[in-house]
């Protein structure tokens, strides 16, 4: 059977001693498409837009931060802590998506206290962001040949020639896929639902979907840990406190009568 062949030079363009490397090209994109998203909420609910400015530093460093804390943790702490200094090596790779995500509900609080929103009004609007941002980056994992899938012989997969000559479930893309479909669900109910009107109810949902779609893709992927894992992947174990949180707002949010955008 033959499959699809990836091998992607990992340099987009390279100029007078300049190189644009795919990721970066992708994870700008994924920071620039979120970011759009924002802004075209903000304008739409007549909202600050001057200090998306500020919003977007703090969720970046978040983002940054809570993905490289989260990877020396949860993946290899024995190398980290024997390595310390290799903690900032950022360059070297090595982010976790869990901890990126916690840390930009962290600068999202920290931006909230300055702004005076609701929480939960701002959790909302930047899920429909996260969701767009999140496939940008796992097309950049892509373009890159990482996060990878364990070898299948299903007609769907791909060779990623820069790692092997085996066939593997394309991980990266299925997530990829599912980000997008979550991104477009969400903006219809954000556009046609009352949902928004009551706090915590997209974000609920944002969480249900995205770490149900993790907790499956995470059981055909090849595990990142330097140690042995039971029962499920760290991939997994980290997706159920999310899942868990997702589900108690969503069902608060179903039962509750519409929030005031002014309830801090």
């Amino acid at each position: 059977m033959d499959h699809f062949v990836w091998n992607l030079d990992p340099v987009l363009v390279s100029f007078m001693g300049l190189t644009v490397h795919w990721y970066g090209a992708l994870f700008a994109t994924a920071i620039a498409a979120g970011f759009q998203v924002m802004k075209k909420i903000y304008q739409a609910e007549g909202l600050d837009l001057e200090s998306l400015d500020n919003f977007l530093v703090y969720c970046v460093i978040g983002i940054i931060v809570g993905a490289r804390l989260a990877h020396c943790a949860f993946y290899d702490p024995s190398y980290y802590l024997a390595h310390p200094m290799k903690i900032f090596a950022i360059w070297e790779g090595g982010l976790a998506s869990h901890g990126g995500g916690l840390g930009a509900i962290l600068a999202l609080y920290y931006y909230k206290r300055k702004v005076g929103l609701p929480f939960l009004f701002l959790l909302d609007r930047l899920a429909i962001a996260t969701a767009i941002f999140g496939f940008f980056v796992r097309m950049a994992n892509f373009a890159n040949s990482e996060i990878l899938g364990e070898p299948t012989d299903k007609p769907w997969g791909i060779i990623f020639e820069r790692i092997d000559m085996l066939p593997r479930h394309p991980a990266q893309l299925y997530e990829a896929l599912a980000y997008l479909f979550i991104f477009i669900i969400l903006v219809i109910l954000y556009r046609t639902s009352q949902l928004k009107q009551k706090h915590g109810g997209l974000f609920g949902l944002f969480l249900v979907l995205v770490f149900s779609a993790r907790f499956a893709i995470e059981s055909v992927k090849v595990s990142l840990t330097a140690y042995s894992e039971t029962l499920m992947t760290a991939g997994q174990w980290l997706s159920v406190p999310f899942l868990i949180v997702g589900v108690v707002l969503l069902g608060r949010a179903m039962m509750a009568k519409s929030d005031s955008v002014t309830k801090a």
